[in-house]
């Protein structure tokens, strides 16, 4: 199971993170209790260089915004909405990993997205159901909602590549819980190994 903890504004968040043996750590650039700047960000990320993706995560970004953070952040990944893409410029090797919120069943669709519901950050499920479908044409990571308690039975139901958590692992809005980590990661591998058992 990927996981990946989003909104990191402290040097204990990421140190958590980094204990918990998460895949990737998500840095806000967006309008948001968590936003940081690109200095800020790079600052923070330094100890999980090398040891996790760091990912800038965006929402209707300008393309200045955009340089401003690749060349001071230099993230490992660019998340944003699925309709910002075209219009960016962005460097070939920039790993992508675009959001979606609502995806007809024709919509042809990238090989790994972010499902998650209409608003970013807001701590509200998306819809399971509609993520399940989803996670059958594509590597989904499921966002929107989760936290140490629902996480099982999020990847119950939707069986996803993934699990992205924010808002449910946080002491108050924009500080993240180092033992909320723990426990949402815990239960994340948890209920993946026992599905992998019983298949």
């Amino acid at each position: 199971m990927w996981i990946k903890i989003c909104g990191m504004t402290t040097p204990e968040a990421v140190i958590a993170a980094l204990d918990a043996g998460v895949d990737a750590i998500g840095f806000v650039f967006a309008k948001s209790v968590r936003q940081v700047t690109p200095a800020q960000a790079m600052r923070l990320a330094g100890p999980a260089r090398g040891r996790l993706l760091c990912v800038a995560v965006t929402r209707h970004p300008s393309q200045e915004d955009i340089d401003w953070i690749l060349e001071e952040f230099k993230p490992d990944v660019l998340q944003t909405d699925a309709a910002d893409l075209p219009s960016l410029r962005l460097p070939a090797e920039l790993e992508l990993l675009p959001v979606l919120r609502n995806v007809p069943a024709d919509t042809d669709l990238p090989a790994r997205l972010l499902f998650e519901g209409a608003s970013s950050g807001a701590g509200v499920p998306c819809d399971w159901t509609h993520a399940r479908q989803v996670a059958r044409r594509a590597e989904l990571v499921l966002a929107g909602g989760l936290n140490p308690n629902n996480v099982a039975s999020a990847i119950a139901e939707v069986r996803p590549f993934g699990v992205d958590v924010s808002t449910g692992v946080e002491a108050r809005p924009g500080v993240k819980s180092p033992v909320e980590i723990a426990h949402f990661v815990t239960a994340a591998r948890a209920v993946s190994v026992a599905h992998e058992d019983s298949v």
